[in-house]
Order: C-alpha cells, then sequence, then structure tokens
C-alpha cells in the first residue's frame, strides 16, 4: 500500500508541477511534459512491482507503438485558432481521436513477439 502512494505521489507531483509551470513558462512545460516521465516511472514500477523481464518488454514495445499515436490527441489544436474551434472543441475532437487509435493501437502494440 505504501509503494502505491509513493507512485500516486510522484505522479502527482509531476501532473501539479506541469501545469503550475505552464503558466509562467509554456515552452519549458511543454517540454517536460513531453518527456517520457510518465512511461519511465511506470516501466520501472511494474518491474519493481512484478519482477517479469518479459512482461516489462512487452510493456515497453507496446509504448513505442503508441507514442506516436497518441499524437493524434494534438492534432485539433493546430487548427483552433485557424477555425476558431475553441479549446473544448479541439480538446474533445483530440480525446475523440485518441480512442480511434487506441483501436489501432491494439493490433500493433502486440504484434511483436
Amino acid at each position: 500500500m505504501l509503494f502505491t502512494a509513493l507512485k500516486a505521489g510522484i505522479a502527482a507531483f509531476v501532473i501539479v508541477f506541469a501545469s503550475w509551470l505552464a503558466g509562467k513558462k509554456p515552452e519549458l512545460a511543454g517540454f517536460i511534459t513531453a518527456l517520457p516521465l510518465v512511461s519511465i516511472m511506470a516501466i520501472a514500477f511494474a518491474y519493481t512491482q512484478h519482477g517479469d523481464v518479459s512482461n516489462t518488454a512487452q510493456y515497453a514495445r507496446s509504448i513505442i507503438f503508441a507514442v506516436p499515436i497518441s499524437w493524434l490527441f494534438f492534432l485539433p489544436f493546430f487548427f483552433t485558432e485557424r477555425f476558431d474551434l475553441g479549446f473544448w472543441v479541439s480538446w474533445a475532437l483530440g480525446l475523440v481521436l485518441l480512442v480511434a487509435g487506441y483501436f489501432l493501437h491494439g493490433p500493433m502494440g502486440t504484434s511483436m513477439p
């Protein structure tokens, strides 16, 4: 239980810090957010918790396929101002694209041995 609380605390700190920094230095906050911090932490936590190298390697390979697909979420934001979409419309369209990408990830993320 303590390990779970520690993991939640670390993740919460990263999110809170990045969102706070976005108000002061959006470019730096974007760079920090783009770092694969969640992947780095989650892979280490998964291995620490389960101790299974093979499962952890499959997890990491799945992330490699998921990262480009996750970029679909950001696509509507490139058109927000041009088409006067507004934040929430862009955000919702990004979620729709992300869900569609999830269905692409399933077959792609499990295709490696």
